[in-house]
């Protein structure tokens, strides 16, 4: 496909702290037999509706509403476990359903095409409204992410779910785990993945149930929830708070907890819808004070530079209580670490850097570290490049490096007092949460620019365009990266954390004042810096027409220690055409994904 100037969002992913063995649910498992499978047992799945009447607004400004309705789906007896996966951007992407025999987990392999992607199930939920005439006036489907939950139904399930947060919607996602905890309920309502309706001022009754094919899939039974609506009309006007209508409408929100807020402040636990495209990118956003993003008030983070990093959407609601309540718990705990974190019941390792550089001989111990690998570049368009410069052409694009593991990636800054860069050290650790050894790694520098505002490491990637014969032809000068956790890209690998802390810029990556910055990539996770910001392009003016390869190069200078250096590159094919100001950029689909 062609594409001209434009600008593209998408979101990240999750916020929490580091969650303690949370594989554990999925190892064992055993391929079945068709008839296991049926002898097996899985959860008791019901849809429940909250309330039986919900008003909706309409705003004057922008007609239309979302349809929140509170519906949810309850697991009971079991959870609800889900595993996607795909081997290769070759293979078509498989689905399992953890199910039990004897009390002992069983993988159910679950028809092939029951998902396409990594987004949720596709049309689960069908919706009928109808008017006070009886008239149909609305009938659509909407996809279900298991992973949003939205709270227990009975005080003696567990107090938090230790599924994910949200479903990933990165093109190049490899693998993801799905869920409903036994005795939690998760919101049929698939936000910022839908689109608003658009409905009159009055009176309406909305049916919701479930799709036949996973009423038949997981036993569900055929009870649709009634929900009377009552629609609203209001304007920016009306009342104090509303210029937030204007953001929330145009999806500006950044920051994990915020969304399709509604003005006067109706974004509570629970009830905001999660903003769409790019709410939490390395991009630009209105962000969230730190309270409202989930984060811990000793983080420092603060509306200039807590602008994400994440090209993708996160799955609405809102966190659950219990999350954010055990975050606030986690982050107390932060100022009982120490710098040999011997404990191993804490979260290991610590949320915050050291409070002195490291002492003594520096060494590589042979305990696991991480594996860093790159996406394939998408998001790729033809741009200003953000600079704006008369006479030039850009060629723009979001990329990602992700950690397979085993364990995480943790770097630290030390500033010494006057100078403009930190040096920077890689700690390794053993599988207690000690800390064993670490290794200078180069240096941290302050980046000023808009959409940065923080504390970068260096030399942590590179972007290359290569020729058809795949030599250089023009390097990026982004080279410098704020790490976060800003995507699920695979949570099937081990040791994967479904929780990882610094998920946007509230969580990491410091101030201009700062003495010490620490940051972590954790495993299963990858941080993705989109297009539209500085140093995220080539400068093609001067660049022939033809094919050339977008390279994506973690750690070029190997000075970060990892289990493996030869799968650090990544190649997406791209044709460039056009006149001088009026370039042009076909992206051919790389193997079965077919993402510009």
């Amino acid at each position: 496909m062609t594409t001209t100037r434009t600008t593209r969002l998408r979101r990240p992913l999750l916020a929490g702290t580091t969650a303690v063995a949370v594989m554990a649910v999925t190892a064992g498992f055993m391929t079945v037999t068709s008839e296991q499978a049926k002898a097996a047992t899985g959860p008791k799945l019901s849809l429940i509706a909250a309330t039986g009447s919900v008003t909706l607004t309409s705003w004057k400004e922008e007609p239309g509403v979302y349809l929140d309705l509170g519906t949810y789906l309850t697991a009971e007896g079991t959870p609800l476990e889900l595993k996607v996966t795909r081997k290769s951007y070759k293979d078509p992407v498989t689905i399992t359903q953890t199910v039990y025999e004897g009390g002992k987990a069983k993988a159910k392999t679950l028809p092939l095409g029951t998902v396409k992607d990594f987004s949720g199930l596709p049309g689960f939920a069908e919706i009928t409204i109808t008017d006070s005439t009886g008239k149909k006036v609305v009938t659509r489907t909407e996809a279900f992410c298991p992973n949003n939950a939205s709270g227990r139904v009975r005080p003696d399930a567990p107090a938090t779910s230790k599924y994910p947060e949200s479903c990933p919607t990165n093109p190049f996602t490899l693998g993801s785990v799905w869920g409903v905890e036994k005795g939690w309920a998760a919101n049929t309502y698939a936000g910022s993945y839908t689109q608003p309706v658009k409905l009159a001022a009055g009176t309406y009754t909305a049916k919701v149930g479930v799709a036949k094919k996973y009423r038949d899939l997981f036993g569900i039974a055929d009870k649709p929830a009634t929900v009377k609506v009552t629609v609203q009309e209001r304007s920016w006007e009306d009342g104090p708070g509303t210029p937030a209508a204007r953001s929330a409408a145009a999806g500006e929100h950044a920051g994990h907890g915020a969304g399709h807020q509604a003005p006067a402040g109706q974004a509570g636990h629970g009830t905001a819808h999660q903003a769409p495209a790019g709410h939490a990118g390395h991009g630009p956003g209105h962000a969230p004070t730190p309270a409202q993003a989930g984060a811990p008030e000793t983080s420092g983070a603060g509306p200039s530079y807590n602008v994400g990093h994440g090209p993708l959407k996160a799955a609405p609601p809102a966190l659950p209580w219990a999350l954010k309540k055990q975050q606030a718990a986690r982050a107390d705990m932060r100022a009982d670490d120490t710098a040999g974190q011997t404990d191993g019941s804490r979260m290991a390792p610590a949320l915050t850097p050291l409070a002195k550089r490291p002492a003594g001989k520096a060494s590589v111990p042979n305990v696991p570290k991480p594996d860093l690998r790159s996406l394939p570049a998408y998001g790729i368009t033809i741009s200003d490049g953000g600079q704006d410069v008369p006479g030039k052409d850009y060629l723009a694009f979001s990329a990602n490096v992700w950690n397979a593991g085993p364990a995480q990636l943790v770097v630290d800054g030390f500033r010494s007092p006057g100078k403009a860069t930190m040096d920077a050290y890689q700690y390794f650790y053993d599988a207690n949460g000690k800390q064993v050894g670490y290794t200078p790694t180069g240096t941290m520098e302050w980046d000023p620019r808009p959409g940065h505002v923080h504390w970068h490491f260096t030399d942590f990637a590179s972007y290359r365009l290569l020729k058809a014969d795949k030599k250089e032809a023009v390097r990026s000068g982004k080279e410098a990266f704020c790490l976060a956790n800003t995507d699920a890209v695979d949570y099937t690998v081990k040791n994967a954390n479904w929780h990882p802390y610094n998920t946007d810029l509230s969580t990491a990556c410091g101030q201009e004042n700062s003495i010490s910055v620490r940051e972590v990539l954790d495993v299963g996770s990858g941080d993705t810096y989109t297009q539209d910001l500085p140093g995220q392009s080539f400068d093609i003016t001067d660049v022939p027409n033809g094919t050339y390869y977008i390279q994506v190069l973690a750690n070029p200078a190997k000075q970060l220690k990892e289990t493996n250096l030869d799968n650090n590159s990544a190649l997406r094919k791209i044709v460039l055409g056009g006149t001088p100001g009026k370039r042009t950029v076909t992206v051919p689909a790389h193997e079965l994904v077919n993402a510009n």
